[in-house]
This record gives C-alpha cells, structure tokens and sequence, in this order.
C-alpha cells in the first residue's frame, strides 16, 4: 500500500515538474512561430538593442574603404612605374629611330627642315620667353623694367636673353646638319640681321614666344588667346604691324597691310616658320654669291624684304592661300585683316589687331577704353638695327 502511494506521488512529481514546463514551452513555441507573421518576427529584430547591428557595420565599412584604400594606392603606384617605364622605353627607341635616319643627299632645304623636325598643331605652346641683346640691360633703365615685367607676369616662364655669341652657338647646334641655315646665319653683314633670322630659326625648334627687347607685356602670354578658341587649335599667334587706309605706304613699306615680327607665339616647327627660314636662307646666299650692295643694309624696304616684316607677310599670305597646308578655302587678301578690331583665327594661325603688340603704355590707358582688354604689349619701336648697320 505504501508503494502504491509513494508511485503516485513521483508521478505527481514528473507531471508538475516536467511535463508541465515542457507542455508549457511547446505552448509558447506554437504561439511564436505558430501565430506570428514575418513582420512580427522583423519587429523583434528592429527591438534588438541597436548599438549591436550599427557597430557591426561601421566596422564592416571601414575594413573595406581601407582595404580599397590600400588597394587604389598599390594600383596607382603601379601605374606610375609603368608610365615611367613606358616613357623611358619610348625614348630610348625613338633616339635610336633618330640615329638610324639618313637624310637623302638630293633633298631640298625645305626637305631637310621638314625631315629634321615635325609639326604638331595639338601640343602645347611651349613657356619659353625669347629675346636678344648684347649689351647689360641694366644700364637703361626702361629695358631693364620692361624685362622684369616679362618675368613678373609670366611666372613658370623660361625667359631667356640671348647675345650674339650665344646666337651663333645655337644656330650651329639645332641646324648641324643643315649647312645652308648655318652659311646664311654667317654670311648676313649685320647683328641685328642676323637677330632678325635668328627669332624664325629659335621659334622653329623650340617654339614659345619671341619679343623685341624694347616691347613691355601688359596682360600675361596666356591671356592673349581669347576663351572662345581653344589653344589646340592654334599653331601660331601674330599681330599686325601696320595697316593704311591711304596710299602713304607706298615707299615705307612693302606692302599696304603687314603682320609684325615684334612679338611672335609658335608652337614649334610650324610651317609658316619653315618657310621664312628657307626664303631668308635662299636669299641671303643669293646676295652672298653677287655681294652685297649698301641697300641691303640701309633701306628700310630692303631690310623688311629680306629678313623683316615684309617676307613675313608674304609667307604669311601664301601660307593663308595654300588649302593644302592652311586648310582655308576661301582666298585670303588683306582685306580680310583690315581695320580687324578682334582676333581672328584663319586656319592655325590666330591674328590680333595691330593694337595688341602697339598698345599705349599702361599710364595712359582709362577704364573705359573698350579695347583694353586686348591690348596685350606695348612697343617702342627703337629700331636699332639702324645703328647696328655698321656692325
């Protein structure tokens, strides 16, 4: 009898103690996911305490910008080298293309300044600022500002200040193996002759911006191309020199309207200045072979013709007229640039009206001058070469 008791109260015991709390538990597990939708379940998750879920991805996020972080660097520095390499490598072959190169015994002057050096309209005007004279431009005080004034409004310029002798030096390197260029430079009877040629031959390997020693820069070099016009589109920059309404230009100058050589922007090798070397080379050794007559040096008009604005104007014009180089369909006269009060651009060479490089000095330009914004450089017109003709 007291066993019977005793089973009935484990039994007991096992019911309320176990069956009842699992009874109780599967209750609850029915009712959880038994009654409770996909959104009550998310709402229990959104209840989780939130530092929880955000320090996990904030952590996550920065591993990975830091891993892609290293990861750029690593790619951009490889890169670099490669470019280098690549640069290096491209150089290399293209000296030794260069010194495998054979100019041909029966080729012109004009075939030989092509061959040695090409024209590409696309790059860049190069920052070189050239110029000439022989004396200290300290002692004048006006060349002396008018210098600094190069250097102050073109930083990142290369402003260089060439005398005769280093003229001549420069000459014979660039155009060693065209010995004509090298006679004509020789053979010209003055300094300032040869200064004259010596600005096209400088332009035509080097390019950048030639200016007269006794021209002052009022805007920087870069200011001159207007916005509208892309410099890629631009292979040289000249201005005008003079431009007559009436016929006073007759025995002055050799032609009614001319393009000055004051101040000149080339990219290098540019056809037009190739072709002025070639005519003043041609030319010079025509003179040298029947002597050169007093004229040659004393005349305005037969200095302007030979290495001066007057050759310059018609290479200019023929270089206008020639579809095949310019690429400039319509034909071309002066009228075209006659009374120009705006840069005009006629194929690649961009021409800015005859007040732009003959601008008033800056004291006695107002405000309200509607041409100020295009005056570029101030010239004083020394024409020294007449003093030079005894040289």
């Amino acid at each position: 009898m007291s066993e019977i008791k005793r089973k009935k109260l484990n039994f007991k015991r096992v019911f309320l103690y176990m069956v009842l709390p699992l009874g109780f538990v599967l209750f609850l597990i029915f009712k959880l996911f038994g009654s409770s939708s996909s959104t009550d379940l998310q709402t229990i998750l959104q209840n989780l305490p939130k530092e929880i879920t955000d320090f996990n991805k904030n952590q996550y996020n920065e591993d990975i910008l830091k891993e892609f972080k290293e990861l750029s660097e690593q790619l951009m520095e490889q890169n670099r080298q490669q470019q280098a390499m690549l640069e290096a490598q491209r150089m290399q072959l293209e000296s030794k293309i260069n010194d495998l190169k054979q100019l041909p015994e029966t080729a012109t002057l004009r075939e030989k300044l092509t061959w040695l050096y090409g024209y590409e309209l696309t790059k860049k005007f190069p920052a070189y600022i050239w110029q000439s004279w022989n004396d200290d431009l300290g002692s004048d005080s006006t060349l002396a500002r008018f210098h600094e004034n190069w250097e102050n409004k073109n930083p990142g310029f290369v402003l260089e200040v060439i005398n005769d002798d280093i003229m001549s030096l420069l000459v014979h390197h660039y155009y060693n193996v065209i010995p004509e260029v090298i006679e004509a430079f020789e053979s010209l009877p003055t300094n300032m002759l040869k200064a004259d040629f010596f600005r096209f031959l400088i332009l035509y390997v080097k390019g950048g911006v030639f200016a007269d020693i006794d021209t002052n820069p009022l805007q920087p070099v870069p200011n001159w191309i207007p916005e509208n016009v892309s410099p890629k589109e631009i292979g040289l920059l000249v201005g005008i020199e003079v431009d007559f309404v009436t016929k006073e230009w007759v025995g002055k100058y050799n032609r009614r309207l001319q393009f000055g050589s004051s101040v000149i922007q080339a990219k290098p090798k540019h056809p037009v200045i190739r072709e002025i070397i070639a005519r003043i080379t041609e030319m010079t050794l025509k003179k040298k072979n029947n002597y050169y007559d007093d004229s040659d040096t004393k005349n305005d008009l037969s200095v302007m013709k030979w290495t001066g604005i007057g050759t310059f104007t018609d290479v200019l014009m023929a270089y206008f007229n020639d579809y095949i180089q310019s690429g400039v369909e319509s034909k071309i006269t002066w009228r075209q640039f006659h009374k120009l009060t705006l840069p005009k651009l006629v194929g690649d060479v961009l021409v800015v009206p005859e007040f732009s490089f003959n601008a008033p000095s800056a004291d006695k330009i107002s405000n309200s001058d509607g041409n100020k914004p295009l005056y570029f450089v101030e010239h004083l017109g020394m024409k020294s070469w007449k003093e030079s003709t005894d040289q």
